[in-house]
């Protein structure tokens, strides 16, 4: 059965780090190109960053360009968000989807993701 499973999520103060954990079962990163995305309250989901763990590829939204990092630990089969400076707009539901064989992660994420998590909550206060 595949799954994703988010955690690492919280509240922290402006200016702070979270970093989240996306675990997937059931099926291998060397396949799926990972996507982080978030949801704020009354706004659409947006995405914020992904990764091809086959070849190192990545991207990120411009909002979080130079806070984020994105990096996967194959043999944990696990991929990380690490937020840093964290500001108030970042507060969202933040979820990990994947997609299999993308190849263009470099200049963003695909329309469809073919698996989801359930979600981790961030909360940054002002």
């Amino acid at each position: 059965e595949v799954q994703l499973v988010e955690s690492g999520g919280g509240l922290v103060q402006a200016g702070g780090s979270l970093r989240l954990s996306c675990l997937a079962s059931g099926f291998t990163l060397d396949d799926y190109a990972i996507g982080w995305y978030r949801q704020a309250p009354g706004k659409e989901r947006e995405g914020v960053s992904g990764i091809s763990s086959s070849d190192g590829s990545t991207w990120y939204a411009d909002s979080v360009k130079g806070r984020f990092t994105v990096f996967s630990d194959v043999a944990e089969n696990t991929v990380y968000l690490q937020m840093n400076s964290l500001k108030p707009e970042d507060t969202a539901v933040y979820y990990c989807a994947a997609v299999y064989r993308y190849s263009g992660v470099q200049r963003g994420l695909p329309l469809l993701m073919d698996y989801w998590g359930q979600g981790t909550q961030v909360t940054v206060s002002s």
